[in-house]
């Protein structure tokens, strides 16, 4: 049977170098465009043979070396009870009207479980399932925001002024991600990722203090290979290394040949190359991919992936040059 390159990474034994992409079950496969005439996001996220069908996609489309199930970080928050909906054009829109001690417990989302099963039947058996779910914090601030945001500013204010509610709003979600990737792994995930995107916003001690004990719950309760990811995560590597996270996941601007925080952690890594750079020529994709892998040879245990998610209007041959790229490289 073969072995998969993907969980073998995390123990430093794989003798191929591989890879997936964030967001690779998306907007910018034509297949995936087909199925989104006909269903809503609410949908296909919650009729498990869609969500399967999706997850699935990358795997047949460009032979990457992982699934991630095809989900939304405000999928928990949803089954907590926050009023949630998905517009096509302004993203997540949320209802910031809410009362902690109403903010349920999670139990289970048959759905979700449903589509891991479907999923795990359809997956080659050296291809795992990779389940995530968003940090507290990223989570918190979306549901504080009402949606996205790019300055922060209510959840900022939040923070400084509702300083107890804020950590009893943290240490509700903690639970509840616990529970939801507990959840996720009796379904039959084999890894999982946390994303921390919004993680970024904070300086260094805001991140000690704010952040990091409840991402070190996480990591200490769940019993599988675990990634960490920051986006933008330069300033704040020095702790995001004492996450208890199995591998770091770094963006764009963090220069893996010579980061001495990553090149001294114990911990694997994974990235990074930037996802803006899917719109340049083969010649320059081709060159900055080698610089990676070429730079990654200096860990011991890694992982290649983007600095963040596919584009939606990036082309899927540039996609499966870079899988063979990565692929062929010894």
């Amino acid at each position: 049977m073969q072995e998969s390159h993907l969980l073998e990474a995390f123990k430093g034994t794989n003798t191929k170098i591989p890879l997936w992409f964030m967001r690779q079950a998306g907007r910018y496969l034509p297949e995936y465009q087909a199925l989104k005439k006909n269903h809503s996001l609410e949908a296909m996220f919650q009729t498990p043979s869609l969500a399967a069908e999706i997850t699935c996609m990358p795997i047949d489309i460009l032979g990457v070396d992982a699934a991630i199930l095809f989900a939304d970080i405000l999928t928990l928050p949803i089954a907590m009870g926050f009023e949630i909906r998905f517009d096509n054009k302004k993203g997540p829109l949320i209802n910031t009207e809410f009362q902690i001690e109403k903010i349920k417990e999670f139990n289970e989302l048959p759905y979700l479980g449903e589509t891991i099963a479907l999923i795990n039947k359809r997956l080659p058996s050296h291809v795992p399932l990779i389940g995530f779910a968003g940090s507290p914090f990223t989570v918190l601030t979306y549901l504080i925001e009402g949606g996205s945001s790019v300055q922060f500013t209510k959840t900022l204010k939040f923070i400084h002024t509702e300083q107890e509610m804020f950590h009893r709003l943290m240490k509700k979600i903690t639970q509840n991600t616990i529970s939801y990737l507990q959840f996720q792994k009796q379904a039959g995930i084999k890894a999982f990722q946390l994303f921390d995107s919004w993680a970024e916003i904070l300086r260094p001690d805001d991140y000690a203090k704010w952040v990091l004990p409840y991402v070190q719950d996480i990591f200490q309760h769940i019993d599988l290979p675990s990634i960490y990811y920051v986006r933008n995560c330069h300033h704040l590597l020095a702790f995001m290394d004492q996450s208890g996270s199995d591998f770091l996941s770094v963006g764009h601007n963090v220069n893996i040949e010579d980061n001495q925080i990553l090149l001294n952690s114990k911990k694997g890594i994974q990235g990074n190359l930037y996802n803006g750079l899917l719109y340049a020529d083969e010649k320059q994709v081709e060159a900055e991919v080698n610089r990676i892998l070429t730079a990654a040879q200096k860990y011991k245990r890694y992982i290649f992936n983007l600095s963040h998610g596919v584009f939606p209007d990036i082309k899927v041959e540039t996609l499966k040059r870079i899988v063979k790229q990565v692929h062929d490289f010894r």
